[in-house]
């Protein structure tokens, strides 16, 4: 299997992550954290961002931290000189969320679509 098709793996399975990513990404919006919310799915411990969901303690196999474009500037995960880069390819967080997942793929960022409520 290629990579192409690992992450498209990947991103059905953080599906179900979905409503929680999108409410921490809204959050982080409303309350003038940052305009560049970053949800970070990953599977072994980190020391970033804020926890929102343990894999022990939900049926899924993904920790996720709520994290910012600003917060990856501070720890160096982004490099001051990628920022503007970065924020031209961010979509619009009303329409996706922004993944930062950590896996045997290595680090990739992934803009998955918002589930639309019923």
């Amino acid at each position: 299997m290629g990579k192409a098709e690992r992450i498209l793996l990947l991103e059905k399975e953080l599906e179900i992550y979905n409503k929680v990513a999108g409410e921490a990404s809204d959050v982080i919006i409303e309350q003038g954290v940052s305009n560049y919310p970053i949800i970070v799915a990953h599977q072994d411990e980190i020391n970033f961002g804020l926890p929102l969901v343990d894999k022990n303690k939900t049926k899924g196999n993904w920790n996720l931290n709520a994290s910012t474009l600003e917060e990856f500037v501070v720890k160096n995960i982004l490099h001051q000189d990628k920022v503007n880069n970065f924020r031209s390819t961010y979509k619009d967080s009303s329409e996706f969320i922004c993944l930062f997942v950590l896996s045997e793929l290595g680090a990739n960022f992934l803009f998955m679509p918002r589930k639309k409520s019923k």
